[in-house]
């Protein structure tokens, strides 16, 4: 039996959030043939694991800092990056807009019909939005709430074309999934997952992990953004 394959990039901008990418990351990859491979299970299960290749994406190769955590080791850049079925994207400070090189490489892989998903972990969506090249324009999009709240206040998100969404801990919008806050970015996993692999393999992986996630709604976090005009 030919097994699926696939090819999934996370990418590494500098000082983003280390749960932001561990968390996600770890929880798709406990679906992966090579990590399925250590479970005893039929092998009508197990075929139903794909092999998963990561790549670790930036600017070049040099080592990247994350919040916490030890050093992240690139293995391509953002112009040597092979074809990719998925991203995922930690959110790092989102004053800062993200390097050149990665907003064109997002845009150029969301238009390639090969990339079937973007996965935007909190703040990565503002990052995006930040870069100003109008990839997220007329999405539906979660963020940290918390520094929508503040972006708002301060009067930062008027005008923009992006419809944010306060009350969600995630939301999917054609190929762009995205998270609200740090933990959210594990529930966007789950419901990834869901989307994406057997149900044999979710419920299994959700046994091993012992990990009950969260719907998008409803959102306890939802009261921070209460009374506050996002859009």
């Amino acid at each position: 039996m030919i097994l699926q394959t696939l090819d999934i990039g996370l990418v590494l901008l500098p000082d983003h959030q280390w749960l932001d990418a561990a968390g996600p990351v770890d929880y798709i990859n406990n679906y992966s043939h090579q990590m399925m491979s250590l479970v005893p299970l039929p092998q009508s299960i197990l075929d139903k694991a794909p092999i998963i290749n990561w790549h670790y994406i930036s600017s070049d190769l040099t080592p990247v800092r994350a919040t916490s955590g030890p050093m992240q080791t690139p293995t391509c850049t953002y112009e040597s990056c092979p074809p990719l079925d998925y991203i995922v994207v930690p959110g790092p400070d989102p004053s800062k807009a993200p390097p050149s090189a990665f907003s064109k490489f997002l845009k150029e892989r969301l238009d390639d019909p090969k990339t079937k998903a973007v996965l935007l972990i909190c703040t990565a969506a503002l990052a995006v939005a930040n870069a100003g090249d109008g990839v997220l324009d007329g999405k539906q999009v979660c963020a940290n709430k918390m520094t929508l709240r503040m972006l708002a206040e301060a009067g930062l998100l008027k005008g923009t074309k992006i419809n944010w969404v306060g009350d969600k801990r995630w939301v999917v919008d054609g190929k762009i999934w995205s998270s609200a806050g740090v933990t959210a970015g594990l529930d966007l996993a789950a419901a990834f997952a869901k989307a994406h692999f057997d149900k044999m393999l979710v419920d299994l992986v959700k046994d091993i992990m012992e990990y009950e996630e969260r719907e998008a709604q409803p959102d306890s976090f939802a009261r921070i953004l209460e009374g506050v005009e996002l859009n």
